[in-house]
């Protein structure tokens, strides 16, 4: 009996153990959706056995294959459409080259290990967690506990996790300056990782509060989703700190600050407070070792710590102090620093290592004061030395080996802020003050001729370039650009402190700065630059950079923006009786007018800019305005004309040395030379273009060059090298956000895809196109892409019906195109839509009409002497006669006959090459007879004009030009 019972027992636990393992899965399901302790209890413990064994990702994906299997499926809309491609471009590559901005992370690093394994500790720990936070790590400590140095080596170091980083100075601790404005910082981080660059350049005049607030949504809505690690260096205010923390991202946020910070107890964010102490004996031996010039001596224990105490164990102090050990042993530096008595540990190691140094290098360190808190090179210590480059460079590398200066990266330095007090000090209490202002002036002034020297190797002798050329040389133009690069933002800060320095150096600094910007497209740097010339008020000033702020909201396509903008800087050049600059601006508008089709009075201001160039010393810059105006006289066919000004323009920019110039020029001459449908010319003079751009890094040029020569390989008749040379432009053309750029590759791009027979595909790039440049309003372009999208839809219509009944659509876009064209004064692109409006209204029995549209056409081209189109018009015109001679059939085919007899003998050299064929042979089907109850024929024939039938001008232009 006990042996059944037992055996009984058994097999009921066996089974029990069996249904409770086939329902283990199900039950924690429910009782995780009911909230029971036992489901949760259960999850989390596989949640820790999957995060010690496998790691947390694994886990992540197998929950979430396993969610989608028993999960319920939520509804949710549609996908939208319409995203902002150059937007979401320019985000990711600005974030790919954050890090690279960060500074350097490779001086000594000690004592602060267990600190950082925090850092990444909650900042993986938030990564793993279900909801969405940002992660707020508070690094509070003494000015020289290291706090920002270990904020920038924890963002290194957890790269992986993020995104992008980004540090920002918020200035909370200076005594020299004002706390950095919210407003300022929230552009400072929007800037560097990636927003929308029109939000940067143009800054609205309403209230501070205002421009807060909506920089704050903008920034919120563009970190939303998105993990970056933001540094707030030496932050003061929690409620700013809490407007710049992205609440709705996983991002890190490390907060450095003197003092602990109370931040708001409603703010959405893991928060955590890490002091950041003195560091221990140990991590203080480490750190004097690392830093010592020569570490091979004995080891003295009492004297490292006694050098650790009397340097409050503070990393600044103890990594200035141990430079000093080599020259000094342990026991010397300890005695040398007690000799200062009861003083800040800091500023003691500070006087140590200042009266070490030789005078020239004490004057440099005291000097690096007026150059603020940007990072600076040796062109700045020269400068404020009144000395070459070469012995600056060897004093910087002195101060920087001493800790006296931090490395940033490469050449660049900056100091710490509490040596850049010190530094102060010393420079009121040991120099004259006019010894300062001239070294302040010196600094502004040489920064002017060497950033003119840049420029003027890219611009040439413009008249916005100063007139004295300095001795400043450069191994070539791309050493020059690089070295631009790197001073921007010391330039942009020392104009900030240029009282009292002489307005022309101020100036020239701005307008080279200005140019720069829009060279690299830095259009962040060039708000900062409007908003400084704003606030200084002086009329030169304020017209220079508003001249190029207008250029800029042109690149953007804003084009009204741009037109108004620089209406307005014309009128006050004008005032002031400035000729050169009143030429630069109507050079500048006629351009924006080209943009927005309006040909005759773009061709008029451009006018009006030469006829005020006209001067010897203004060659350069009548140079630029003589290719401008060649552009706007190619699209109004005017292509002799624009041969003559293209080819005296290429002449000027040689002689002014502007290399960017001569870009621009060889540019539009292969723009012309598909025009006239020399295809070899064209590639020759934008490959010529495409070097140039490379040379000077203009971006926004090769990106152009590369659609013209994709467009050349398409004249050429190779559509498929064609679509995979345009899509690569297309790219690049987001990349530099240059949406009239994009939107004309787009319209060529579509082109191609018609000739290698997608359809479709072409259909919806050049719709692509028409929104774009009816969003800028770019009328001409509007109208060109209206066009060819009316056309292909007509073809892809006509090719799933078998005829041209359904062409309803097609007719409306040819319609507001002629109108747009007739608007606008553009003969050629007007001509030939007529000759595509009487294809469709032949097609659709409406011959008569079609007539008329022909002889419409044919009126047109003969205005500008275009015989390539005459020609078309005539040879529609003949296979119409039949169907719509107001005398019949046989009067009209007698009509016909003649006129194509007529055609057929007046050969020339512009004329299509398939229209000869197809006047040979439509002559001998009039030959054959007409019947009017089979309709139309040239279209079921394959006799109507192509797309290269329009891309090429039959304009005479003579041989020796």
């Amino acid at each position: 009996v006990g042996a059944g019972v037992t055996a009984a027992v058994v097999g009921a636990a066996a089974t029990v153990v069996k249904v409770a393992g086939t329902h283990l899965p199900a039950a924690h399901h429910r009782a995780g959706a009911a909230g029971q302790p036992g489901g949760p209890e259960q999850l989390r413990l596989q949640w820790l056995t999957a995060l010690e064994v496998r790691g947390i990702r694994p886990f992540l994906d197998q929950q979430r294959v396993l969610t989608a299997s028993t999960g319920t499926k939520r509804s949710g809309g549609p996908a939208l459409r319409g995203t902002d491609k150059s937007a979401a471009a320019r985000r990711r590559s600005v974030l790919e080259q954050s890090f690279g901005h960060l500074p350097d992370a490779d001086g000594p690093f000690a004592g602060r290990r267990a600190e950082l394994g925090r850092i990444r500790q909650w900042a993986q720990a938030a990564r793993a967690a279900t909801e969405t936070r940002p992660t707020v790590v508070v690094l509070h400590g003494a000015p020289g506990s290291g706090r920002t140095t270990l904020a920038v080596r924890a963002a290194h170091e957890l790269r992986d996790h993020f995104r992008g980083a980004v540090v920002v100075d918020l200035r909370g601790g200076s005594r020299e300056e004002a706390p950095l404005a919210t407003r300022d910082a929230l552009l400072h981080l929007l800037n560097r990782l990636g927003a929308p660059r029109e939000q940067l350049l143009f800054r609205e005049r309403s209230s501070p509060d205002q421009q807060v607030k909506r920089l704050g949504e903008l920034y919120h809505r563009h970190l939303t989703g998105l993990p970056v690690t933001i540094v707030l260096d030496d932050a003061s205010d929690p409620e700013q700190v809490r407007a710049l923390v992205p609440e709705r991202s996983d991002s890190l946020v490390l907060v450095t600050s003197r003092t602990a910070l109370e931040l708001p107890a409603d703010l959405q964010a893991w928060v955590h407070d890490l002091p950041v102490r003195e560091l221990d004996a140990a991590g203080a031996e480490e750190l004097l070792t690392a830093a010592a010039e020569d570490a091979s001596g004995p080891y003295d224990a009492e004297s490292a710590g006694r050098v650790h105490e009397l340097c409050g164990g503070l990393p600044l102090a103890l990594r200035v102090a141990g430079s000093a050990l080599g020259p000094r042993s342990p026991r010397q530096l300890a005695a040398d620093l007690g000799a200062y008595g009861p003083v800040d540990p800091v500023e003691r190691a500070l006087w140590l290592r200042y009266t070490d140094q030789p005078e020239p290098t004490r004057r440099l360190l005291r000097r690096l004061a007026l150059a603020g808190r940007a990072s600076l090179g040796a062109a700045a210590a020269a400068a404020l030395l009144a000395t070459d480059e070469a012995e600056a460079t060897r004093h910087l590398v002195v101060l920087a080996r001493t800790g006296l200066i931090d490395h940033v990266r490469g050449s660049r330095y900056r100091l710490h802020d509490t040596v850049r007090a010190f530094a102060h000090a010393r420079l009121l209490d040991e120099e004259d003050p006019a010894e300062r202002a001239a070294a302040q002036e010196r600094l502004i002034v040489n920064y002017a001729e060497l950033a003119d020297s840049v420029l003027r190797l890219v611009d040439g002798n413009m008249s916005t370039r100063s007139n004295q050329f300095g001795s400043h040389g450069f191994p070539s133009l791309d050493e020059a650009l690089r070295w631009l690069d790197d001073e921007s933002s010391f330039i942009t800060a020392a104009l900030r402190q240029a009282e009292g320095v002489d307005q022309a150096a101020v100036l020239n600094l701005l307008g080279a700065l200005c140019d720069y910007c829009l060279l690299r497209g830095d259009l962040y740097r060039l708000g900062e630059i409007s908003e400084l010339a704003q606030s200084v008020d002086q009329g030169l000033l304020v017209r220079s950079v508003q001249w190029r702020t207008g250029i800029a909201a042109r690149q953007l396509g804003e084009l009204d923006k741009a037109r108004t903008t620089l209406t307005s800087v014309v009128d006050l050049y004008r005032e002031a009786h400035h000729d050169a600059g009143a030429a630069r601006a109507l050079c500048s508008l006629g351009i924006t007018l080209h943009h927005q089709g309006n040909l005759p009075e773009a061709a008029a201001k451009l006018q009006e800019a030469l006829d005020l160039q006209a001067a010897p010393e203004l060659a350069t810059d009548r140079a630029w305005t003589m290719h401008a105006l060649a552009a706007v006289q190619r699209d109004r066919a005017r292509l002799a004309q624009a041969q003559d000004l293209l080819a005296g323009s290429l002449v000027l920019h040689r002689e002014g040395g502007s290399v960017h110039g001569e870009a621009w020029a060889h540019f539009q001459l292969g723009q012309l030379a598909l025009r006239l449908g020399d295809v070899p010319r064209a590639e020759t003079e934008l490959r010529a273009a495409l070097e140039r751009y490379g040379r000077t890094r203009d971006a926004r040029g090769e990106a152009w060059a590369l659609t013209q020569l994709a467009r050349a390989r398409l004249e050429a008749g190779e559509p498929t090298a064609a679509v995979d040379g345009l899509r690569q432009a297309v790219a690049r053309h987001r990349d530099n956000e240059d949406a009239r750029g994009e939107a004309w590759t787009l319209y060529h791009l579509g082109q191609a895809l018609e000739e290698t027979g997608e359809l479709d595909l072409a259909v919806r790039d050049l719709e692509r196109s028409r929104t774009m440049f009816s969003r800028m309003r770019d009328v001409y372009g509007l109208a060109c892409a209206r066009h060819h999208s009316a056309r292909v839809t007509r073809d892809q219509r006509a090719a799933q019906t078998g005829s041209l009944r359904n062409s309803g659509f097609a007719r409306q876009l040819l319609t507001d195109a002629r109108a747009d064209f007739q608007r606008i004064g553009v003969a050629h692109g007007e001509a030939w839509t007529c000759l595509e409006l009487a294809v469709v209204d032949a097609g659709n029995g409406r011959t008569g009409q079609a007539l008329g549209l022909c002889d419409e056409a044919l009126t047109l081209f003969a205005s500008y002497g275009d015989r390539r189109g005459e020609d078309w018009a005539r040879f529609l015109r003949c296979t119409l006669l039949p169907y719509a001679a107001p005398g019949g059939t046989e009067v009209g085919t007698a009509v016909a006959q003649e006129e194509l007899a007529q055609l057929a003998r007046a050969t020339h050299p512009l004329r299509d090459e398939k229209l000869a064929d197809y006047v040979s042979a439509y002559a001998l089907l009039l030959e054959r007879g007409v019947r009017l109850e089979d309709g139309w024929q040239a279209w079921r024939l394959r006799m109507t004009p192509d797309r290269h039938a329009r891309e090429v001008m039959g304009v005479a232009v003579p041989a020796d030009r």
